[in-house]
């Protein structure tokens, strides 16, 4: 198994989309790059991110992100949807190089590489989100209007 985090705006949505991807084992809401060892209070830099621990044998980084592509608007800088601010940028982190050379990859050969507003850094810290937060659509699924993707997005995957 590995880990890669990855950011697409509000961390309940992209929680609730990646963690039925075919090759997820298991994902964390949480908040990555930060200056800080706590989310309470301010966010001190953190961009909302879901941790997601995958099988390499059965799912790639680059199919990892094709699946982060469709869930974000990756022109938009620190906003998804109607979320808004520095917390809601897009972003790919990792504690593997290889996962972020490929990420660079992925972008640079696309026609619009020059557009995309996306970052993609080495992980230099994780916070885990509290519980309310984790799987939250789930549990609350009368939030998805909060959500900047569309429900039958979000449900693409989960099994019946």
């Amino acid at each position: 198994m590995e880990d890669i985090y990855l950011a697409g705006g509000c961390l309940w949505g992209v929680q609730e989309f990646i963690k039925y991807v075919p090759g997820v084992y298991q994902t964390e809401a949480g908040r990555s790059n930060g200056l800080t060892a706590t989310i309470h209070g301010e966010y001190d830099g953190y961009a909302e991110c879901v941790k997601v621990t995958f099988d390499p044998s059965i799912i790639s980084v680059q199919k990892l992100i094709d699946h982060l592509f469709e869930i974000i608007d990756p022109y938009s800088l620190n906003k998804q949807g109607n979320d808004t601010g520095v917390k809601y940028r897009t972003g790919i982190y990792s504690q593997h190089t290889h996962h972020l050379d490929i990420a660079k990859r992925y972008i640079a050969s696309r026609n619009d590489a020059e557009k995309i507003a996306l970052e993609v850094l080495p992980l230099t810290n994780y916070v885990p989100s509290e519980a309310i937060h984790q799987h939250h659509l789930s549990h609350y699924p009368e939030n998805h209007s909060l959500c900047h993707i569309p429900w039958s997005l979000l449900r693409k995957y989960k099994p019946s």
